[in-house]
């Protein structure tokens, strides 16, 4: 089975959720995130397996949402579905390492001329510009190639040159 093929997310999210979506609960090889969400709040947690099958739309709708997501932000791709297979080792998983690896993807991809948009985990490169942008001098608008006294003394301060 091909990951396009309904019947197969079907039968996969039929294995890991004990329940299968309509399909009008999926766009192409996507399951909506709402679908997901509506599971996760109708699982009574009474056992284990119930309580796995929580934990899972739980990480699904991470994986959706904040890891993962496209630009929608209503739908995750079925392929992450059976890497939650065996849940004992979901812990194990090197999932900044992937995240990363699909930021330079997606920022590869809009480098490219012709490329309109972009996509993937951008709140990842929102976080790395907020937290290094806080230490890079600040260069004023009216005359950007020097820096004023305060600037200087700010720059010198944070890179201070060893002799």
């Amino acid at each position: 089975m091909t990951l396009s093929s309904f019947e197969a997310l079907e039968a996969e999210c039929l294995h890991q959720f004990g329940v299968a979506p309509r399909k009008s609960d999926c766009r192409g090889s996507y399951i909506k995130l709402m679908w997901l969400r509506d599971l996760k709040e109708r699982l009574q947690l009474t056992d284990e397996n119930s309580i796995q099958r929580y934990a899972k739309c739980h990480i699904m709708l991470l994986i959706g949402t904040i890891l993962f997501g496209d630009k929608s932000g209503a739908s995750v791709h079925w392929k992450f579905l059976p890497l939650l297979r065996d849940f004992a080792s979901i812990g194990q998983y090197s999932l900044g390492s992937a995240r990363l690896a699909h930021l330079y993807r997606a920022l590869c991809r809009a480098s490219h001329f012709d490329y309109k948009e972009t996509d993937g985990p951008l709140t990842l490169l929102l976080g790395w510009a907020w937290i290094r942008l806080l230490f890079i001098p600040w260069v004023e608008l009216s005359d950007p190639g020097c820096f004023n006294d305060m600037t200087t003394d700010l720059f010198r301060s944070a890179y201070p040159i060893s002799s």
